[in-house]
């Protein structure tokens, strides 16, 4: 269920009251904008991370998807056994692949943002997995920070369930 309120403005009773929640309603409204954007984190970042290794660097940032860094992982591993210009193509295609991947949790990220529940969980389940990802490589950074990530999107959810059950009073 998809509820249009506006955070800024104060919500109205058919009296024209100022309801006594606006204040609840205001805080639980930023708290799920916040958690619905960590999914535009987890995409941005992800990408960041893309680029960082085509680019031949050595750093990365934790919140980044195990998923983009096996494509990379993949698209280097096949560049550097073929060689030559078809090494950029196949890199090429690899940070493709890497950016469907970010559209997918950018899309989350929007209908999250639109109040929409079950993209908060179908995040949540992705990024867990994702998560999953990191433990054959004993990557426990990363794992936590897949957890401490999750815990935060988690907060937004609750949230939102807190704000709909306080909007249909």
């Amino acid at each position: 269920m998809e509820n249009e309120f506006i955070p800024d403005q104060p919500v109205e009773t058919d009296s024209h009251e100022v309801e006594p929640y606006s204040q609840e309603i205001a805080k639980l409204s930023g708290s799920v904008t916040a958690g619905a954007n960590w999914f535009y984190w987890i995409a941005g970042l992800s990408l960041v991370n893309s680029l960082i290794l085509l680019a031949r660097g050595n750093v990365s940032f934790v919140i980044g998807l195990g998923t983009t860094q096996i494509l990379d992982g993949i698209a280097g591993a096949f560049a550097q056994e073929i060689g030559g210009r078809a090494a950029h193509v196949i890199k090429g295609i690899g940070l493709a692949a890497d950016v469907v991947v970010a559209l997918v949790f950018v899309l989350i990220g929007r209908f999250a943002n639109k109040r929409c529940g079950w993209a908060f969980v179908l995040g949540m389940i992705i990024y867990a997995l994702d998560g999953l990802l990191f433990l054959p490589f004993q990557d426990w950074l990363s794992i936590g920070f897949h957890v401490f990530a999750l815990f935060c999107i988690l907060s937004g959810y609750t949230s939102l369930k807190k704000l709909n059950a306080l909007l249909e009073r």
